[in-house]
């Protein structure tokens, strides 16, 4: 569905001002993750397919990218983080119809991605299955394990996305637990990699046209906090909330 078409500056501004009323941070993990999700879910994805956010702490990212093509309520966006809503700060099993999990306990949405992938084929359904990671979740063995099978399955309806912004909650990936470079580790599992900058849509485009005949991984190299210049590659916006005048500074940015 693809009722209307929102320039990412105006998504982005929406972000901010729904996790600003929410007082709430995650917000450099939404910003990194935000074009991606809005491509896929405006250009990219039909009916038939499915979104695993198992980077749940982005949740923000997906309520945007589902407002943006008209599945969510622009008022609704208003409930977000608050008592009794369906938009919690990590998603909610059925709280919304394209919402198919709860995820956020880091590493498990990629087996669940794997699992509906090979429903979909057992049941003789149409559609792909596009899961989106963090490269900090990749420090989790479970995500390894749902690689193996998924490509010993050899999932061809399965794409695997790594939001790659070199940042976790307790620093860089690269001093916590390093798994760089991620796409050698990859195609050790006998996978498909694309590796691109996470915040192009026409990469991501080509990426999608390459596929295979197994699941395939795009590596998204993304900015935390991308499009404010004061969270850009800034460990701490993995929690901070904003304030009244970081507010008006970063809103002000995407009116530029």
């Amino acid at each position: 569905m693809r009722s209307k078409r929102v320039p990412p500056k105006q998504a982005r501004a929406r972000l901010l001002q729904m996790h600003f009323e929410a007082r709430t941070g995650h917000i450099g993990g939404n910003l990194s993750a935000l074009d991606a999700m809005l491509h896929l879910h405006g250009e990219v994805m039909a009916d038939n397919d499915v979104f695993v956010l198992s980077k749940g702490h982005a949740a923000g990212a997906l309520y945007i990218s589902l407002w943006a093509i008209g599945l969510i309520a622009d008022d609704e966006l208003r409930s977000f983080h608050q008592d009794g809503t369906r938009l919690a700060g990590h998603p909610v099993a059925r709280g919304h119809e394209r919402v198919r999990f709860a995820t956020g306990s880091l590493g498990h949405g990629l087996g669940l991605a794997a699992g509906a992938a090979l429903g979909k084929r057992l049941a003789g359904q149409p559609g792909t299955v596009y899961c989106l990671l963090s490269d900090g979740e990749c420090e989790e063995g479970s995500t390894w394990e749902a690689l193996m099978f998924a490509h010993h399955r050899r999932l061809a309806n399965l794409v695997i996305l790594v939001d790659a912004n070199g940042l976790q909650g307790f620093g860089a990936t690269t001093e916590v637990a390093s798994l760089e470079p991620l796409a050698p580790k990859f195609r050790g599992f006998g996978l498909e990699v694309e590796e691109i900058d996470g915040h192009d849509p026409a990469a991501l485009d080509a990426a999608l046209a390459r596929r295979g005949d197994g699941p395939t991984v795009i590596l998204l190299r993304t900015v935390k906090g991308r499009g404010v210049s004061f969270m850009e590659g800034r460990m701490e916006w993995h929690y901070l909330p904003l304030n009244d005048e970081q507010y008006q500074i970063a809103l002000g940015e995407q009116a530029e």
